[in-house]
């Protein structure tokens, strides 16, 4: 095996630019680690890459773990790593997904609770939605509120509204 800064790929490179991307690599690894097996199932990655990611909660100490995922990084220069980024990207774009969805509801949630007004917008826009049901939660949510009393009832609100947007995008 020869030495990765002897590849031809790198000669062109400074060493430093070389270090940098060794250490993305590493980093790369970390995040692997991070992911869990049930992602690295779904990737084309050698068994001694998956045996060392599953390997790497058990190294506790600073220098072992360090040492570790230099050797995760070293793994990952032999991957065709395309996938892998691919893969990282749809979880990403997933979980960005994910946020701005959820806050769209707390918005819904929070003009619920302040405008009357906005409880017929929203169910225009989700006509599953049991309208005497929201009433109930947003004037108890409200006396909640006024009373300084724990949001229990929000919580609640907040729950069937992403609920029902799971519903209606067919998620549930």
């Amino acid at each position: 095996m020869t030495d990765y800064y002897d590849d031809q790929d790198f000669q062109d490179k400074s060493k430093s630019q070389v270090k940098r991307e060794l250490h993305a690599l590493q980093d790369l690894g970390a995040r692997l680690v991070e992911l869990g097996p049930d992602v690295w199932q779904r990737l084309p990655l050698s068994d001694a890459l998956q045996r060392a990611l599953s390997e790497a909660p058990k190294h506790k100490q600073h220098i072992a773990k360090k040492r570790h995922t230099q050797f995760i990084g070293k793994l990952l220069r032999e991957q065709d790593l395309e996938e892998v980024y691919a893969m990282l990207e749809q979880l990403d774009n997933a979980s960005r997904s994910y946020n701005e969805r959820f806050h769209a509801l707390e918005r819904w949630r929070e003009r619920l609770l302040d405008n009357e007004e906005a409880l017929t917008e929203f169910l225009a826009q989700y006509p599953d939605a049991d309208r005497q049901q929201l009433r109930q939660m947003i004037r108890n949510a409200q006396k909640e509120a006024a009373e300084n009393k724990p949001p229990a009832t929000s919580r609640k609100l907040f729950k069937y509204l992403r609920e029902l947007d799971e519903q209606q995008r067919g998620l549930l």
